[in-house]
């Protein structure tokens, strides 16, 4: 039987009460303490590890306070500073071009908007999401790989495009709860519904889970 949109919702709210008790630690996993770090880590967190971002970062931070010392910066030195995320080219364009657009349009500030965010050079509807929502306390749904392998496995979302599963987000989870959804959803991917083996057995959300490929007690 097809699941109406009413029920559907009903079986969102007991996953993030599950998943609340599983993981009450559950934040964003980019150290950052201004928006514009947190906008930058997640330019530099694009097909890598957060791990390996808060590596590259801790030192990054002390030597670029400012946009003006990202738009100031030797495009070649950037490259070797952020070189082990991986795509450091592209991703040295993205954050130096960022930059240098809060300077010309913001005043060196970080927008607050998503319109005025995903119109910066290298930010996306994803990185603007990550930004609103635990920089600015905006509700807001990043879907990162976690969240986009999760909520399909969950029968919460089904497309293959990310900015499709966003939308079908926001119709099944309440509005106040999208930033902390994404934590929590991350924390499961990353801890029990992982992308080769998820724990299936021990996995808090199995009640509400429809996945046909769960794996056994043996195998998990």
């Amino acid at each position: 039987m097809r699941e109406s949109p009413e029920a559907r919702r009903k079986r969102a709210r007991s996953i993030i009460t599950a998943l609340e008790k599983a993981y009450p630690d559950a934040k964003c996993a980019l150290n950052f303490t201004t928006p514009l770090e947190l906008l930058v880590a997640t330019i530099l967190a694009a097909q890598c590890t957060d791990e390996r971002v808060n590596i590259v970062t801790s030192s990054l931070f002390k030597t670029y306070r400012k946009a003006a010392d990202y738009a100031a910066a030797s495009p070649a030195t950037f490259e070797r500073e952020i070189q082990s995320t991986g795509f450091f080219r592209a991703k040295t364009r993205s954050v130096l071009g960022m930059a240098k657009a809060l300077i010309e349009r913001h005043r060196g500030g970080v927008p607050q908007t998503r319109d005025e965010l995903v119109a910066l050079p290298g930010v996306g509807l994803k990185t603007a999401n990550v930004v609103l929502g635990n920089a600015f306390d905006e509700p807001a749904i990043a879907v990162d790989t976690h969240v986009f392998r999760v909520t399909q496995r969950l029968g919460l979302t089904k497309a293959e495009d990310p900015d499709k599963i966003h939308d079908q987000l926001t119709q099944v989870i309440p509005k106040p709860r999208w930033t902390r959804f994404c934590h929590l959803i991350q924390a499961h991917g990353r801890r029990t519904c992982t992308a080769r083996k998820p724990a299936c057995p021990v996995c808090p959300a199995r009640t509400w889970c429809p996945w046909p490929h769960k794996t056994r007690p043996w195998t998990a």
